[in-house]
Formats: C-alpha cells, sequence, structure tokens
C-alpha cells in the first residue's frame, strides 16, 4: 500500500478524500487524514478501511516530521501560511507535496533542494489557482501551435451561490474560508490593458468593475485580482497588450461591499476597544465620521456612501443586521473579524442550498495575416449540497489526480512546480471532464 498524508480536513476537502477512497484499493491507496479536529477528520473518513482519521497540530515537530516520514505523498490543505513547514519537511524527507496554494516567495525558495532532492512540491493545483491555469494553458498552447498571437487575455472566477439558492440580496452565500472572502482584494491590484500598466488600490478596486457575461446565466460584476502582470511569465505571454485576472460576483454586490470597505469594516490591522460590549450598531457610530449627524443610522451610512438611503446598495448593508443593536460578543476583535462574524451566519448554506462555480477565460488572438479573432472559454459547476460543494470539487479534485499522477511517475517534473506544463494539465484536465468538470468553448 502507498501511504497518502492529507494535512487538513475543511471545507474543501469533501471530494479530495471521497477521490481517494473510491481509488484506494484500485490504487492501493493507505489515506491518513490529519485534522485539528479528530471528529471532522474521522466525519470525512467514514470508517473506511483504507483511511484513518488523526488529530494533528501543525506546530508539534515531532508528530509533524514522524507523520510526513509515514507517508509517500502529502497533499496540505491549510491555510496558505501553514504550507512553508510542511514543504521544508517534505524536502528534507523526499516526500512529494501537493497544495492548492499561491506559491510564496518563501516556497519558491525551495526549488533547488527539491531538484536536488527529486522532489515535487506542486502549488497552485486547486481552482483559483489551479483550473484557471491548466485551462488557460490548453487554449495558450493551442494558439500558438496554429502560429497566432494572444493580444488580449482576461479571466475570471466566481465562487457563488446556484440561481436555486439565491434568496439574499447579496447573491452569496460561503462555500470556502469566510476570512479570505472578507479580506478580497486588499493591496493593490495590477494589470496591463492595451500595452498601459494600470492600478486599482483598494479603496477604489470595488467601484472599478467590468460587467461579464456569462452564457446561459447572464450579467456579473468583476473585479480585478491581485496582481494580473505577473502571469505574463508564468502563461509565457511576456509581449501581451492586455491581461487581466478577475473575481465574479453577483451584479450589485460590488457597489454594496464598497460601502464596508469604505467605512472601515474589512480592515484586520487594529482591534476595536471593548468589542465585547458594543452592538453592531454602536460599533458603525463610532465608525462614521462626526459630521454626519441627524436621521437614523441608515440614513447616516447613505450620506456617508453618498448614496441614497433607499437604494439598493444601502438595502443590502441593513439586510446584514450591521445596523442592528444586536451585541458583537466578540472580545478584542478587529472590525474584519466582526464583519466575518456576521456575515457568516447571514451568508450560509442552508440545508439543501448550492452552491456554483463560474469560470471564464476571454481571448483575442491574431494570425500572420493580422486576423482576429475572439475565443471564449466557459466552466459551470453546481454542487450537490453542503458537504460536496462545486468549491470542494473544483478545489479538491485537481489536487487528487496530480496527486495520483506524481505518485504514478506520470509527472516525472521536479522542483516548485504550478500546473502549467502540458505534462500536468493534459492528463488532469482530460480526467476532469469524466467528472463532470469541462469547458464550453465559443471560438
Amino acid at each position: 500500500m502507498r501511504s497518502i498524508l492529507l494535512i487538513g480536513a475543511g471545507r474543501s476537502s469533501s471530494y479530495l478524500i471521497k477521490y481517494f477512497l473510491d481509488y484506494s484499493q484500485q490504487q492501493q491507496w493507505m489515506l491518513t487524514v490529519a485534522d485539528v479536529s479528530l471528529e471532522s477528520a474521522k466525519k470525512k473518513t467514514v470508517n473506511h478501511a483504507n483511511a484513518k482519521a488523526i488529530a494533528f497540530d501543525i506546530a508539534n515537530e515531532e508528530q509533524r516530521k514522524k507523520e510526513i516520514a509515514s507517508a509517500d505523498l502529502v497533499i496540505s490543505l491549510l491555510p496558505p501560511h501553514l504550507h512553508l513547514d510542511v514543504a521544508i519537511e517534505c524536502v528534507k524527507q523526499k516526500k512529494h507535496l501537493v497544495t492548492a496554494s499561491y506559491i510564496t516567495k518563501e516556497m519558491q525558495d525551495l526549488h533547488v533542494e527539491a531538484l536536488k532532492n527529486g522532489v515535487t512540491l506542486l502549488n497552485e493545483c486547486g481552482l483559483d489557482p489551479g483550473i484557471d491555469h491548466m485551462s488557460a494553458m490548453k487554449i495558450i498552447d493551442e494558439i500558438k501551435g496554429s502560429h497566432g498571437d494572444v493580444v488580449s487575455f482576461k479571466s475570471y472566477t466566481g465562487g457563488l451561490v446556484a440561481p436555486e439558492s439565491n434568496d439574499n440580496p447579496w447573491g452569496y452565500k460561503f462555500s470556502w474560508n469566510p476570512r479570505n472572502v472578507i479580506l478580497a482584494g486588499q493591496g493593490t491590484a495590477k494589470y496591463i490593458e492595451n500595452g498601459k500598466y494600470r492600478y486599482i488600490p483598494y479603496n477604489r478596486l470595488f467601484t472599478q468593475i467590468e460587467t461579464v457575461a456569462i452564457d446561459g446565466l447572464g450579467q456579473f460584476d468583476g473585479y480585478a485580482n491581485r496582481d494580473s502582470l505577473a502571469y505574463r511569465k508564468i502563461y509565457q505571454l511576456n509581449h501581451v497588450p492586455t491581461m487581466l485576472r478577475g473575481t465574479l460576483r453577483q451584479q450589485g454586490f460590488c457597489k454594496a461591499w464598497n460601502v464596508f470597505v469604505q467605512i472601515g469594516l474589512t480592515d484586520d490591522s487594529y482591534v476595536i476597544e471593548d468589542s465585547e460590549h458594543l452592538t453592531y450598531a454602536q460599533l458603525i457610530e463610532a465608525m462614521l465620521p462626526t459630521s454626519i449627524n441627524g436621521g437614523s443610522l441608515k440614513k447616516r451610512v447613505a450620506v456617508f456612501s453618498n448614496l441614497n438611503e433607499n437604494s439598493a446598495e444601502i438595502n443590502m448593508i441593513e439586510w446584514t443586521g450591521i445596523l442592528n443593536d444586536t451585541p458583537i460578543n466578540m472580545v478584542k476583535a478587529t472590525p474584519a473579524q466582526i464583519l466575518q462574524k456576521l456575515l457568516e451566519e447571514k451568508w450560509k448554506l442552508k440545508d439543501g442550498d448550492k452552491d456554483m462555480i463560474v469560470m471564464q477565460h476571454e481571448f483575442e488572438t491574431r494570425n500572420k495575416k493580422q486576423e482576429t479573432k475572439k475565443i471564449t472559454s466557459s466552466l459551470i459547476v453546481v454542487g450537490e449540497d453542503q458537504t460536496y460543494t462545486a468549491m470542494a470539487k473544483t478545489v479538491g479534485l485537481p489536487a487528487a489526480i496530480a496527486a495520483k499522477l506524481i505518485l504514478n511517475k506520470e509527472i516525472k517534473s521536479r522542483g516548485v512546480l504550478i500546473p502549467v506544463l502540458k505534462e500536468i494539465y493534459e492528463p488532469v484536465l482530460k480526467e476532469l471532464a469524466t467528472l463532470g468538470i469541462t469547458f464550453k468553448e465559443n471560438r
């Protein structure tokens, strides 16, 4: 039996675990699911003969070394900042590692040693990043193979709620780490458009949006992600005039979310004094300028935001309960933590709810005759329920398939990698298609 160690049994692990268990007999796998919560790990392994659940403390160096030593391959679904300790130990013990998180500089610094030890550290092998890389590179390589050039590339991804489960004015429910949603977009977004560099600071990010049309679903808000410029080199599009990677939300979401941003409720850098004795309404009072006075709290928030009191955006803010005299009940909490707590209840997937993943790549190409053509490649995946979500499916399955390919020596590249190599993306995309993760292309 070959041993696989999965560290982290959170929201995104359900399909990944199911995949390993379903193929465990055929592939001769023994899966260890390690999580800070033994109960959570046991729940996911469902007493399967080829799986065991253990309580795991990533900070326990002795346990970390011991469990990695007994594995042939490690998958980390931990929060991104915790991957490095796992990766360092994997390189030392010559064990392969797969994650679904962005490569950090510290992770990249392990490349030479990983090569020397014959180890694959495959990162960004989930949804976004992950499936976005693989599906984009497939088309980019096809375009180049036909002697064409990519003159524009835009890519958008959204983890949303399925239309049949969309019962709130935001059109949104949590299907992945809520903290990441609250803090999304912080920093400055960078991209290139028609040969000119563009920068959007966080305080303007949710006001500079594009309307993105998805066939069969309608129109969405699209806002710019992080550093799109870095992907010119990764996708071998060093001279592309337009390149933008973005996030999708239901129309109207961004304008309403911007109210939270402007008030300061997404700030995670300081603690609210005496937060355990405040109500949500009192917090908002404390964060509004004293120059805005008179009228209800809702009206003053509208004045501050330069919106009509009865606008859809202000009604969306009111719907969250942030203007109510409900106790916060959090000690030494940051504004972002307080907002997260509130929204985790309001944006919770209920019994019977389904989430939805939407991804769309938009290419503009030019051939040797200077003729241009547009290519659109779209993915829509709807979840089954609260456990087997579309998010878990699209994050977990690429990592699981890649792990299988590494174990079976079908992926031979070593070092710190992301799935932009044909050796990786071709077989992963092929198997994903058999599991219902397929793109629709319009050329």
